[in-house]
C-alpha cells in the first residue's frame, strides 16, 4: 500500500450581493467556522485561507481566487474546499471546467462540503454538473433583477452611475442626484468655449494639457480608490482627444440623465457595446446644467458638421484589433492609420498601428508602428500554435 496523501489544503470563502440579500447563512464567518471545523475533524491540517468578500461569482477574476490557483499551479496547494459548489463560482462552464479539467489536471482534491462533491470519490461528481447549472441560472436571476431595478431608476431620471462625471458630484442628500462642483465645472464651460469658437477637439485637448489642468482620471482619484493610478502615474495634467470628446458629447452636462448609453453585451460579459445603441434614452431636466442645454444642442451640431468626410476611406479597412492592442509603454490604444506606401488591393498593407498618444503629441510617448498585416498574421500565427 502506498504512503496516504499529505493535504496542503486551501480553505476558499467567497461572498457578493448575487448571494441574495439574506446571506446570513453563507456570511463569510459562517463559512469559515464551517471549513476550519470541517478541516480539523478530517484531518486538512495544516490549511490556508482564502477569502473573497464582496465578489460575484460570476467572475473568476477575484484576487484571492487567482492567488489560490497560483499556488496550485507552484505545488503549495493540493486540496480546495469550500462550503457548496456557488462558493467557486456561478457560472456553469467555467465553474464545471474547474472541478472537472483544471482540478484534476493539477492534481487537486475539491471538496465541496454541503453538497456533498469531493473529487476522489468519483460517484459524487455525477450531479455536480446539474448543480452547477442552478448555481448559474440563480446568478443570471438576480442579475436580470439588479439591471431591470437599475433600468427602473434611470427612466426616473436617476443618476446610478459609481461616480460623478467631471464638473459634477454627487448631492449628500441623495446619491441619485448630481449637485455642480464649481472647483471643476469651469473647465468644462472653457472646454465647450473652445469648441463654439471653432477649436478642436486635438487642440483642446493639448491646449489643456500644456496649462497642466488636471484631467478627469486624476480628478476621480480624490474619492475613488479605483482611480488612484491615474493621480500619480505623471500624466495627470495629460488630456487625450477622447477626454475631450467625452465632455463635449456628453448629455449630462445639460442637465439630463442619459440611461443605457452602453448596455452590456450579455449577462455573463461585462464587456459594454462600443455605440449608443436603440436602447439609449434621455431624461431631461434632472440636475442643474452646466451648459445651457439650448447652447448643448447647437454646439452638437457646430460638432458634427465639422467632421472630416473620409468615412469612405476608413470603411476598406476592418479594425478587428480595435481596444485590443495596447501600448507597451503608456498603456493607450494603438489605432490604424493609412500609411504613405503605395497602395496595395489588400486593406491590411495600407494601414499601420500607431501609439494613439504619440499621434496626438509626438512629445508624450516614444514613436511605435506596427503594419496591420505584420499584425494578422502574427496574431494569426499565435492561433494556429495554440490550437
Amino acid at each position: 500500500m502506498g504512503q496516504p496523501t499529505t493535504y496542503n489544503t486551501a480553505l476558499y470563502l467567497r461572498l457578493s450581493r448575487d448571494d441574495g440579500t439574506d446571506s446570513e447563512s453563507s456570511s463569510i464567518q459562517t463559512q469559515k467556522e464551517m471549513l476550519t471545523r470541517y478541516a480539523r475533524d478530517n484531518g486538512f491540517v495544516p490549511y490556508q485561507i482564502y477569502c473573497d468578500d464582496g465578489w460575484s461569482g460570476t467572475n473568476t477574476n477575484r484576487p484571492d481566487f487567482q492567488r489560490m490557483l497560483g499556488d496550485i499551479e507552484n505545488g503549495k496547494i493540493n486540496c480546495v474546499i469550500t462550503k457548496d459548489l456557488s462558493r467557486l463560482g456561478r457560472n456553469y462552464l467555467e465553474t464545471g471546467s474547474f472541478t472537472e479539467i483544471y482540478f484534476p489536471e493539477h492534481n487537486c482534491r475539491y471538496i465541496a462540503v454541503a453538497d456533498g462533491v469531493d473529487t476522489s470519490k468519483g460517484s459524487t461528481m455525477d450531479i455536480t454538473p446539474f448543480k452547477n447549472l442552478l448555481n448559474d441560472m440563480y446568478a443570471q436571476d438576480i442579475s436580470k433583477k439588479i439591471k431591470a431595478s437599475k433600468l427602473t431608476q434611470q427612466k426616473q431620471g436617476k443618476f446610478i452611475g459609481g461616480k460623478a462625471p467631471y464638473g459634477y458630484k454627487k448631492d449628500p442628500a441623495d446619491k441619485n442626484h448630481l449637485i455642480i462642483d464649481e472647483r471643476y465645472a469651469p473647465t468644462v464651460r472653457r472646454i465647450y468655449d473652445m469648441a463654439e469658437n471653432g477649436m478642436g477637439i486635438e487642440q483642446i485637448a493639448k491646449k489643456l494639457s500644456a496649462e497642466k489642468i488636471l484631467r478627469p482620471g486624476a480628478v476621480a482619484a480624490e474619492t475613488h480608490a479605483n482611480f488612484e493610478k491615474y493621480a500619480n502615474d505623471g500624466k495627470e495634467s495629460l488630456w487625450s482627444v477622447a477626454m475631450v470628446r467625452f465632455i463635449l458629447r456628453n448629455a449630462t452636462y445639460k442637465g439630463a440623465v442619459v440611461g443605457q448609453k452602453k448596455p452590456t453585451i450579455s449577462l455573463k460579459s461585462k464587456k459594454r457595446k462600443g455605440v449608443a445603441t436603440a436602447e439609449t434614452f434621455i431624461v431631461e431636466g434632472m440636475h442643474e446644467p452646466i451648459i445651457d442645454p439650448e447652447r448643448w444642442e447647437l454646439i452638437q451640431r457646430m460638432i458634427t458638421s465639422r467632421k472630416k468626410c473620409n468615412k469612405g476611406d476608413k470603411l476598406k479597412y476592418d479594425n478587428i484589433f480595435g481596444g485590443l492592442v495596447k501600448c507597451a509603454d503608456c498603456g493607450y490604444a494603438l489605432i490604424p492609420y493609412r500609411s504613405w506606401r503605395t497602395q496595395k488591393p489588400d486593406a491590411r498593407e495600407n494601414y499601420d498601428y500607431y501609439c494613439r498618444l504619440h499621434r496626438e503629441n509626438a512629445r508624450n510617448c516614444s514613436k511605435h508602428r506596427i503594419s496591420a498585416i505584420d499584425l494578422y498574421n502574427a496574431v494569426l500565427a499565435d492561433i494556429n500554435r495554440l490550437a
